[in-house]
């Protein structure tokens, strides 16, 4: 197993270069594939799988959800709505909630919001400040606000309005607000996940505040992978001792279950009004269910200290196990926070995904080079370990080839 190979789903449209690997099942951080073969999963399904697999509360809650009630319309009131929002608001600090399906759908309401707080100050042609490295999803919005040429390529002309600078920079920031006076919004990843790993430094997260403050701009913070719990705080800017004016949301909060929402502050909470958006599928009951057992079950495991313990065992495993490596520098980083941590090496690393899954390690590489770790927060010190002990021998092999 050297490479990705073509699906052999004829009748499935090829949109991914899929491992030959068919999972039959999974219990908490280990999956099984239908040859009846054993990996740790070191990916949680793309930081979906926040309890691992058949959590043993989870499991009966949702049971008992679809036995009673799946799926209604926004036509009637979900009291299971109102419930997850109040949780969300009371960990965030935050006023109130959006529910949709996924990260893109959060990030274009959030898109939506920041267009609409624009128009309702008389900027008739509202522009939103984005970021180098940035990936906030695949629809014609969020791919224009992405700094992915690659996934750009074929979908032109994309969307105006987005003016682009880099990460951790304020002075760039403050240089591109004097030349757009239409920005209505500063948009980013407190960590960026697709783009390699790369945390927004607190000093700029809160550089960020103060200037959205000043300019009466919305903040807006796309914490659908780094958020629920994956840092070691609920949502990854609350390190920086920040709060954003909206927050999209998606991943980890349904633990499986598809599930988004944006969570906005006072200054955004009414931008929308009946009739500006809405959704089909968006805040159901099982979705809802999903979301306030999960923030329920986090709080009874104490994941979020989980997380960061955990989290930054795994990081130390790594930063010592490749310590020549990173000496030598084929190692260029081992960055990141709690358990969701990135492995920068100097050359391309996606070989090393069929690699680690014949070793039964189940990761990602993203960014061509980077590659990722974002495993269920249930994670134990012994998992971490494991994964340690799998890759650093995968790393070290791999970089002791010629590059190319």
């Amino acid at each position: 197993m050297n490479a990705p190979v073509p699906s052999s789903e004829p009748q499935v449209m090829q949109t991914y270069g899929r491992l030959p690997i068919a999972l039959s099942h999974g219990k908490g951080c280990w999956v099984w594939d239908t040859n009846g073969r054993r990996y740790l999963d070191g990916l949680g399904g793309i930081a979906v799988n926040t309890l691992g697999h058949a959590h043993p509360k989870l499991v009966p809650a949702l049971q008992e959800q679809i036995a009673r009630l799946i799926h209604t319309s926004n036509y009637y009131l979900v009291p299971l709505q109102q419930q997850l929002a109040a949780k969300l608001c009371e960990i965030s600090g935050l006023a109130n909630v959006f529910f949709c399906n996924s990260g893109l759908e959060a990030n274009e309401a959030a898109l939506k919001i920041a267009r609409k707080f624009g128009h309702d100050r008389g900027n008739s042609s509202p522009e939103v400040m984005v970021f180098e490295g940035a990936f906030h999803g695949r629809s014609i919005a969020t791919l224009s606000a992405t700094a992915n040429p690659k996934i750009h390529a074929g979908f032109g002309p994309l969307v105006p309005g987005f003016v682009r600078v880099p990460l951790n920079d304020i002075a760039a920031v403050e240089a591109a607000l004097k030349a757009h006076p239409n920005i209505t919004a500063i948009f980013l990843e407190t960590i960026q996940g697709e783009g390699g790993v790369n945390p927004a430094r607190i000093e700029f997260l809160q550089a960020l505040r103060r200037v959205c403050d000043q300019h009466d701009l919305l903040l807006m913070l796309d914490e659908v992978q780094c958020g629920i719990g994956r840092t070691g705080k609920w949502f990854a800017h609350q390190w920086a001792g920040i709060q954003p004016d909206v927050m999209p949301l998606a991943k980890g909060l349904g633990s499986g279950v598809p599930i988004g929402a944006v969570v906005c502050g006072p200054r955004a909470a009414h931008v929308m009004q009946p009739g500006n958006h809405g959704t089909t599928f968006g805040g159901n009951p099982l979705a809802m269910r999903a979301g306030v057992e999960t923030l329920t079950i986090m709080v009874e495991e104490g994941l979020l200290a989980n997380a960061a313990q955990v989290g930054a065992e795994l990081k130390a495993a790594l930063q010592q196990g490749l310590a020549g490596e990173i000496a030598s520098g084929g190692v260029v980083e081992v960055r990141g926070q709690g358990l969701m941590l990135g492995i920068e090496l100097d050359r391309p690393a996606g070989a090393l995904l069929a690699q680690a899954a014949e070793a039964g390690l189940m990761i990602s590489v993203t960014a061509d080079r980077v590659i990722r770790l974002v495993p269920a927060l249930i994670l134990s010190s012994d998992e971490a370990a494991q994964i340690a002990a799998i890759l650093v021998p995968l790393v070290k092999a791999f970089l002791a080839q010629p590059k190319p």
